[in-house]
């Protein structure tokens, strides 16, 4: 199981290595706009399954979120204490 501050050292570092088969790469490179349409798809998703699907469903899909939440911090330069001021 990875911690917030855990997954976001591990997707930093894939995206430093630039592995071009990575999918945490792939999506960086698309960009803001692709990362944030994926942002939107997952946050309905987690409104879908708390609505429909249950506890296990909901976590899994806030899962997704979170890591989409930090591929898009990573693609505008933010640290995790450049949003932890702010909670």
């Amino acid at each position: 199981m990875k911690r917030f501050d855990e997954l976001f050292a591990e997707l930093d570092a894939k995206v430093r290595a630039g592995d071009p088969e990575s999918g945490t790469v792939k999506e960086f490179r698309k960009g803001k706009h692709f990362i944030g349409k994926k942002l939107l798809e997952e946050a309905g998703e987690v409104w879908m399954a708390a609505e429909h699907e249950g506890r296990e469903k909901t976590a899994e899909e806030i899962s997704q979120l979170l890591y989409h939440i930090q591929v898009m911090m990573l693609a505008n330069e933010l640290t995790l204490d450049d949003v932890y001021k702010y909670l």
